[in-house]
């Protein structure tokens, strides 16, 4: 019989191709972010009536939050300078007022996405005791994973990977999606508004406020 942590990264397989169908094809944006987010919180909710102890080994834990602040702040702030470097070469800086909604949002987007690549697996596949799947060859295949689903954005693609990379070490070694989602929503966000020149908040919300 197949193991639950095994159905888990299947389930984040079929999550990441709904995001091509969904998102890509069809144009749903808002209803499979909000979908996918439904299914997945009611699903951890489940998991955590069920075995209380597996919501801290997923990572949703304030024990060691300063801890991985401390690790994480650094790679942020230079992300963001990075951003503003890269925006203000492109010329691709456009930040309104659509940032704030976004900024407030995306983390809770974010803290679902490093649950699902990072934590489910990631997190699963080191957990399984894969021989021949040493913790680099793990990180590399969330990277991908993480990277591959942004297609076909290159400059986000670049990012996700660079940014899977780094989380999926700190993951592996204190487990906190809090802190990686949090920081996830905000570079994220702020990717879009400087070196992307798109807007989020348009792009997920303007059908719902403006119509078609």
């Amino acid at each position: 019989m197949m193991s639950r942590k095994l159905l888990e990264i299947i389930a984040v397989f079929l999550t990441a191709i709904g995001k091509f169908v969904f998102m890509d094809y069809l144009e749903w944006r808002f209803p499979y972010v909000v979908g996918a987010s439904l299914f997945w919180l009611l699903y951890i909710i489940y998991r955590w009536r069920v075995t209380p102890e597996i919501f801290k080994n997923w990572g949703f834990r304030k024990d060691n939050f300063k801890e991985v602040l401390k690790i994480v702040l650094p790679f942020g702030i230079m992300g963001i300078l990075t951003m503003i470097i890269i925006g203000s070469i492109q010329g691709t800086i456009n930040i309104t007022w659509h940032i704030i909604p976004i900024f407030i949002s995306y983390p809770i987007w974010g803290t679902i996405q490093q649950f699902l690549l990072i934590a489910l697996l990631a997190g699963n596949l080191s957990d399984l005791n894969i021989p021949k799947l040493s913790k680099p060859i793990i990180i590399l295949i969330a990277a991908l994973m993480f990277a591959g689903v942004h297609y076909p954005f290159w400059w986000l693609i670049i990012a996700t990977f660079i940014l899977a990379i780094f989380y999926g070490y700190v993951y592996l070694k204190k487990r906190n999606v809090y802190v990686l989602g949090l920081f996830h929503g905000w570079l994220g966000g702020l990717f879009y508004y400087t070196v992307m020149d798109t807007d989020p908040f348009l792009d997920t919300f303007g059908k719902l406020i403006y119509g078609s």
